[in-house]
């Protein structure tokens, strides 16, 4: 089978990306030929189909200037050159199937109508929330919110979601309208994945066809992630440092437990608020190590007590969990979203109130003071993984997706 695989990056540079280039390397060790479609960047990984991809451009750092101002606008809304790109890329490969994951923005929908026009099926998977909130996190002032409802978009912009800019929530609120009333993803997709049961509700609440969605969360390679016995000596943060993922409430935490050490392991728009902070605090029990990965993030997580995923918003299942859980630790996270359905509070983790800073520090303490609970809890981490969340289990529905979608063209979705 030859899939055109399609996501906005092709390197890591985050959790969803990760389980990207997974997957890849998992489809086309069972047979199956990976045809990539992405936007350019040094710091991708190689390719035959690279000269197919998207020109680079970074909204975050966009000029302001009224003309490029508009062609951002257009761009985002419909990207000519990505809907020539994907023709280009049909003609020479001539796929069996297209599976997309985060193409916003920078890609933009204006592939989809492509793919249709020559019945490639279409899958995409649904990181986040962005067919249903403009700022793609159900997300406000580090709270849920969900107002938009999946159409009252215009309260994008009353808030200033995007960026805390009028003019960034309007290019995106007039984006959102645009995109619902042409319908270009519920006319040109098959068949939409949720990473988990949580998400997979909103989606039919706020509008998207329950026959067209179906559940399918992450999974972990977990013959390879064994347990470990290392004597732990800190904690783990694992992720972008951001708001959504309330690293920053994490860091207050730690400073009334200043005789228990973190280590925070990930990148982000955070950092430098983070580093002031720990400085004027004098904190010393917080080490910041950057992005890891491969054996150095392995090695991470097996030395470490357990995980803390303090998250703010609505998560798909979260890598980090998932891989933290597959080498025998047990994690601690907020009791919001799809977390719930992986951290089973006194069973492989503790729950915590979202945006507690206290409880999360007691949560925090009681478990680093109880080793034997922490490892037994750990143990039923890792059992959860092999039972619901292993590789084999992870293909064999993925590909009953796709074989579904290849044998009735696409337009029988059962």
């Amino acid at each position: 089978m030859k899939i055109i695989l399609v996501n906005k990056y092709h390197h890591p540079c985050g959790g969803p990306e990760t389980g990207i280039l997974m997957r890849i390397k998992g489809l086309e060790s069972v047979g199956h030929t990976i045809i990539p479609f992405s936007m350019q960047h040094p710091d991708n990984l190689k390719t035959d189909y690279d000269k197919y991809f998207v020109s680079n451009v970074d909204y975050n750092n966009h000029s302001r200037l009224p003309w490029d101002l508009a062609k951002t606008t257009f761009r985002i809304i419909y990207n000519f050159e990505a809907k020539k790109k994907m023709e280009d890329l049909i003609k020479v490969t001539k796929p069996d199937l297209a599976h997309l994951h985060n193409i916003y923005h920078q890609l933009s929908p204006s592939i989809l109508p492509v793919l249709k026009k020559i019945n490639v099926p279409v899958v995409m998977t649904l990181h986040d929330f962005k067919l249903l909130c403009p700022n793609y996190t159900f997300m406000r002032k580090e709270i849920p919110c969900e107002e938009c409802q999946g159409k009252h978009f215009y309260k994008a912009v009353k808030y200033k979601c995007i960026k805390n800019s009028y003019l960034k929530s309007a290019v995106c609120v007039l984006e959102m309208y645009l995109h619902k009333l042409s319908k270009i993803y519920l006319k040109n997709i098959d068949c939409f994945i949720a990473l988990s049961r949580f998400t997979q509700e909103k989606l039919v609440r706020y509008g998207l066809p329950q026959e067209k969605i179906k559940y399918l969360p992450n999974y972990v390679d977990v013959p390879e992630l064994k347990p470990d016995s290392v004597e732990e000596k800190y904690i783990l943060f694992l992720g972008r440092l951001s708001d959504k993922n309330g690293i920053f409430h994490l860091i207050k935490a730690m400073r009334v437990l200043p005789a228990i050490k973190l280590k925070v392991a990930g990148e982000g728009e955070q950092k430098k608020l983070i580093q002031d902070y720990l400085r004027e605090n004098k904190m010393r029990n917080v080490e910041m190590v950057g992005f890891l990965t491969g054996e150095e993030l392995k090695k991470t997580i097996i030395n470490s007590a357990f995980l803390v995923f303090p998250n703010n918003c609505y998560h798909n299942c979260p890598m980090s969990i998932l891989e933290s859980f597959a080498y025998g630790k047990p994690a601690i996270g907020a009791n919001l979203g799809s977390v719930p359905e992986l951290i089973e509070d006194g069973i492989n983790g503790l729950l915590f109130e979202p945006g507690n800073v206290e409880d999360l520090a007691e949560k925090i303490k009681y478990l680093y003071h109880h080793p034997l609970l922490a490892q037994k809890m750990g143990i039923s981490a890792r059992k959860k993984v092999e039972e619901k969340y292993s590789e084999e289990e992870y293909y064999k529905k993925l590909l009953g997706i796709y074989d579904n979608l290849i044998k009735n063209g696409g337009k029988s979705y059962v």
